[in-house]
């Protein structure tokens, strides 16, 4: 977690069955799944402002480290999320998954990070976040 919780938001997503793989552990791509479905929730959550900024993005790049296997008993998943990096025409959200059973402050079985590219899909190119906008989002 990050020192500021105010910053962070913490999404309960539901395991589906479909979501594990042939050793009954999430399976890496749903992984990713799972991680958009909170990120959705987080920026709804967040209210119009923030949302509008997000609209459009596109993910630029993902990363996940696994430390510990998630299995369909894990659900739904804990997923706090907060902004890690904020430059002119991208954002990246940091991760971390815990078990539904696991202690808020105990060590993340998955920790991810998700590069958003903002995107102006008329220019076909990425555009720039106004000072404004960079002001809404500071980490």
């Amino acid at each position: 977690m990050t020192d500021d919780a105010a910053r962070t938001y913490t999404s309960h997503v539901i395991v589906r069955w479909s979501d594990m793989d042939i050793f009954k552990h999430v399976n890496h791509a749903r992984m990713l799944t799972l991680l958009e479905e909170a990120r959705i929730d987080w920026l709804y959550s967040a209210g119009p402002e923030i949302t509008n900024i997000f609209e459009p993005s596109v993910v630029a790049g993902a990363e996940l480290r696994y430390r510990t296997p998630l299995k369909h008993s894990d659900s739904p998943l804990a997923i706090t999320m907060w902004i890690e990096k904020l430059r002119a025409v991208d954002v990246t959200i940091r991760y971390e998954v815990r078990s539904a059973h696991a202690a808020p402050d105990s060590k993340p079985a998955v920790t991810a990070t998700t590069q958003l590219a903002f995107a102006d899909p008329e220019a076909g190119t990425l555009r720039r976040l106004s000072a404004d906008q960079r002001a809404v989002l500071a980490p």
